[in-house]
């Protein structure tokens, strides 16, 4: 089986750097953002959100009505207007999203940003996959995602040998959870500590992608490396907004609730000195303009670009086998996300 992706050319992986810069004036269009308006300069951006994100690193938990008052002012500049302005809710209602984020930060184990540094970066960088996917409508329920056509059951996928990566189910009874607990206590290296995929499904395109990186992953890493761990892909709105209640960053819109989502787990490859080598490819993608990448800490979360899902070379018109090519998501209409909330 042959997958590629639209614009995307064969390249050698390398070694991954101490520090990257991000790309500068990244092309191609994005989500469908309203007439008129271009993809705003995404490498620019990044810096920017780089930079910022250092000024926060002196903050402890206790210090978030300071570090609010800083993200006020330093949103006003204009570093960051074109993308906060390219979201769906635009770049006021945006920015007073963001700040309540930092208003109502509470450090607890299950929070992938652990400090408010942490959490304004997660938070800058999700605006970019807003920008991509924001515009299009999120599957609503668990059920939108298992009947949806436009998914592909990985666990079916996987029995016809067409994963190159590993996933593993979240058990929701308490023999399962006894279960996988007392195998990290006996094997606490086999596997992520991870809870697993809610709903196995998500897009061909994302599958074709993971696959991709599976293999240069399977080929650079250390011998005896295991295969590429997904940790999360397709979800819903609901369950998108059960996380947040639980105390993860889980933000709305989300690309993870049209499918174009997953993180990858790489905590885990520290164990077999591979997590470098993994951070490497993730940021080489990003900078060949295929992916925004968020260094979440146990996973990275991936964000597939718009233009290489649909194009004349992509997964969307060659598709899974067996699997007919899915179409791009219904689009919202141009009020803001907030008040399409208040109207479903």
């Amino acid at each position: 089986m042959t997958l590629w992706l639209a614009d995307r050319d064969a390249a050698v992986s390398r070694e991954p750097v101490a520090s990257f810069a991000p790309t500068q004036n990244a092309e191609g269009a994005g989500g469908r953002l309203p007439a008129g308006h271009s993809e705003p300069d995404i490498g620019s951006y990044r810096a920017a959100v780089r930079e910022l994100v250092a000024e926060f690193v002196q903050f402890g938990p206790s210090d978030a009505e300071s570090a609010e008052h800083i993200l006020s002012r330093r949103l006003e500049e204009k570093q960051f207007a074109a993308v906060l302005s390219a979201t769906p809710d635009g770049r006021d209602e945006t920015i007073n999203k963001l700040l309540a984020e930092v208003r109502e930060y509470q450090p607890v184990p299950r929070n992938s940003s652990t400090s408010i540094s942490a959490l304004v970066r997660i938070s800058m960088l999700a605006q970019i996959d807003s920008v991509w996917w924001g515009r299009y409508r999120g599957y609503q329920t668990d059920e939108d995602v298992l009947e949806s056509a436009d998914l592909v059951d990985l666990d079916e996928l996987s029995e016809q040998g067409q994963l190159k990566f590993r996933y593993r189910h979240q058990v929701d009874s308490f023999i399962g959870r006894a279960a996988r607990s007392a195998e990290r206590r006996t094997l606490p290296g086999r596997s992520p500590r991870t809870a697993g995929l809610w709903l196995a499904r998500t897009r061909p395109q994302a599958v074709a992608w993971l696959n991709q990186l599976a293999e240069e992953f399977a080929q650079i890493a250390p011998a005896g490396t295991p295969p590429l761990w997904v940790t999360s892909l397709a979800r819903s709105v609901d369950h998108q907004q059960r996380l947040k209640d639980l105390g993860y960053v889980a933000l709305l819109p989300s690309a993870h609730c049209v499918g174009y989502a997953a993180d990858i787990e790489m905590a885990w490859y520290r164990r077999f000195h591979a997590h470098r080598r993994l951070r490497g490819l993730l940021l080489d993608r990003q900078r060949a303009n295929e992916v925004n990448v968020i260094d979440e800490g146990q996973a990275w979360h991936i964000c597939l670009r718009p233009r290489i899902v649909h194009g004349p070379r992509s997964l969307s018109d060659v598709g899974v086998r067996g699997v007919p090519p899915a179409s791009p998501p219904a689009q919202h209409s141009s009020l803001p996300h907030s008040h399409r909330q208040q109207q479903s």
